[in-house]
């Protein structure tokens, strides 16, 4: 395999049984009910993850305890079609970019994710990890939905 296929983006694609506007909110504000704990959190005693709703923004977790770790910068803001993260929740990796699109598909929303920029972080082995790591998020994803 060439570095360059190593490299490129993620793509996930699903479809879920809600309007743009609810897998929007639910992706975003409600994020914290659905994200996966270990290895995909910071903290084991994670109690919150928090998706500032606005450019200039923050999504980052927080601890029982208060403390809190940045996970990503909102880059770009437009419910209920996309939002836009500087992903930089390692900080011994590069940071990447994650844009996610919600587009109405009938009484169903597809949601398209790219995880982009393993390039400029030249990080194979994070890469390769996110490529299954995505999966396993987007299932709590379609599971909360489905509640």
């Amino acid at each position: 395999m060439s570095t360059t296929e190593a490299l490129a983006a993620i793509e996930k694609t699903i479809t879920v049984d809600a309007s743009p506007e609810t897998a929007f909110e639910t992706f975003t504000r409600r994020m914290g009910d659905w994200w996966p704990g270990e290895p995909h959190t910071v903290f084991d005693n994670r109690v919150a993850v928090v998706f500032d709703e606005r450019v200039g923004g923050r999504v980052y977790e927080r601890a029982a305890d208060g403390r809190e770790a940045d996970w990503a910068d909102v880059i770009a803001w437009e419910p209920p079609q996309r939002f836009l993260l500087r992903w930089r929740v390692n900080p011994q990796r590069g940071p990447t970019e994650i844009e996610v699109r919600f587009t109405r598909e009938g009484e169903r929303t597809r949601v398209d994710l790219e995880h982009r920029g393993w390039d400029e972080a030249g990080d194979v082995e994070g890469r390769a990890n996110y490529d299954g790591g995505w999966d396993k998020v987007l299932g709590g994803y379609v599971s909360s939905l489905s509640r």
